[in-house]
């Protein structure tokens, strides 16, 4: 990102002031909170006739944080948002709310959209839950903003936001490719905390990102295969959805990498990613649905249009890599 695109950022923020929105001063101006460790961005389980299954959204919650996860995200792409109308968000949103005030942990929820007015909309409803600390919002997806856009649109949201930003950075959904530089201009703006970083892979940009980052705002590493790397890379921890199955061996390898244990590191970092690949070999979340519902822990392995169940062999791949992960 040239200094061309610095000026245009800062010429597009002035000009597009979006109206018809309140701005409170956002909690987030204080950089808070820390972010660490592994957070596990939760399925929304359904019962058998269609509803969410409230009890068991509470159990995983639960489960997650007994298991050492430094907090849950709530609504992500795993959670299938975009196919929650809006009071089943807002229950969703609810109950994970409950659960992380009654255990002090992190609540991240999922916000955003592809207009800059609708994704402050979205962050501004937030405050009817006072524990969620913070908002996971991805760059505008499918518009494919320039770099300074992208700059302008993250400015206006955390003017908006009652609570921290945390950047989702995932350009084989949003298709946009944002580089490091701009990447670590994001992070400079007072209110965005992080960054999810999930860019199918680890290049140069990678590498830039996470030999710069500036105070007070980490990289979670969001490609679940990457998570060892990037943990060694310098990354602060993960929001992952494999982190449903086995979180206590994701948050043992975080541990091991910032303990500097690389022996064990490395060999758990290899039998995770096979886990999380076999997760992976159809659209998230249909063979993580499966093998909860497998395990008992969910009431269906059902999935909402346009995605379909997991076949059989995933489901089986999948329970098979757990049941080769290591011994601790």
């Amino acid at each position: 990102m040239d200094q061309d695109t610095v000026q245009d950022f800062s010429q597009a923020t002035d000009r597009h002031a979006s109206p018809g929105i309140v701005h409170e001063p956002a909690r987030g101006a204080a950089r808070t909170p820390a972010l660490g460790g592994i957070h596990v961005p939760l399925v929304t389980p359904f019962t058998p006739s269609g509803d969410v299954a409230v009890e068991a959204l509470e159990a995983l919650a639960h489960e997650a944080l007994d298991a050492g996860s430094a907090g849950i995200v709530a609504l992500g792409t795993t959670a299938e948002s975009a196919a929650l109308d809006e009071a089943e968000r807002d229950l969703v949103t609810g109950v994970c709310a409950r659960v992380c005030q009654e255990r002090g942990a992190l609540l991240t929820v999922g916000a955003g959209a592809s207009a800059t007015r609708a994704a402050e909309a979205a962050l501004v409803r937030l405050a009817r839950w006072p524990e969620v600390g913070a908002a996971l919002v991805t760059v505008p997806p499918f518009v494919r903003p320039s770099a300074a856009g992208v700059l302008a649109h993250f400015a206006r949201l955390v003017e908006a936001s009652p609570v921290p930003l945390i950047v989702y950075h995932v350009p084989y959904r949003t298709g946009r490719e944002l580089d490091a530089a701009t990447l670590l201009a994001l992070g400079s703006l007072p209110g965005v905390v992080g960054v999810k970083y999930a860019a199918g892979g680890i290049d140069q940009d990678t590498v830039e990102l996470l030999g710069g980052l500036p105070a007070g705002f980490a990289a979670l590493a969001g490609d679940d295969a990457y998570l060892s790397p990037m943990l060694a890379l310098g990354a602060a921890g993960g929001i992952l959805a494999s982190a449903h199955l086995a979180t206590g061996r994701f948050v043992e390898l975080a541990s091991a990498w910032e303990a500097g244990d690389v022996r064990r590191a490395r060999a758990l970092g290899h039998a995770l990613a096979r886990l999380s690949a076999t997760v992976f070999a159809e659209p998230n979340p249909v063979v993580l649905k499966g093998v909860l519902h497998a395990q008992g822990r969910i009431p269906s392995p059902d999935v909402r249009l346009p995605l379909l169940p997991a076949s059989d062999a995933s489901v089986g791949a999948a329970l098979k890599a757990l049941a080769e992960l290591p011994a601790s």
